[in-house]
C-alpha cells in the first residue's frame, strides 16, 4: 500500500520559540511562515508573532523549523 500524503494542519505544534544564542538571522522561517514569525527591527534575529500558533499554522511552523540552517526555531509538540 503506497503511503498516504500529509493531510494541511496534521502536524501537532503547541509552543514555538526562538533560541536567540542560536538565531543568525537568515530569515528562513520568515520565508516560510511570515504568518508565525517576522524579523526584528532592532536585531538581526526572528521573533515569534505567534507562540501558540495552532493547527491551522502548524505545518508552517514546521517547515520554519525544517528551513532553520542555525536550528533556532524550537517547536513543543502537543500531546494528542
Amino acid at each position: 500500500m503506497p503511503p498516504q500524503p500529509q493531510q494541511r494542519g496534521s502536524a501537532r505544534v503547541a509552543h514555538v520559540r526562538v533560541d536567540l544564542t542560536r538565531c543568525a538571522g537568515y530569515g528562513n522561517c520568515v520565508d516560510a511562515a511570515p504568518e508565525v514569525f517576522r524579523m526584528s527591527a532592532t536585531a538581526e534575529v526572528a521573533e515569534v508573532l505567534r507562540p501558540e500558533p495552532g493547527p491551522d499554522l502548524a505545518d508552517s511552523a514546521l517547515a520554519a523549523a525544517r528551513a532553520c540552517p542555525a536550528h533556532a526555531v524550537l517547536l513543543v509538540k502537543s500531546r494528542e
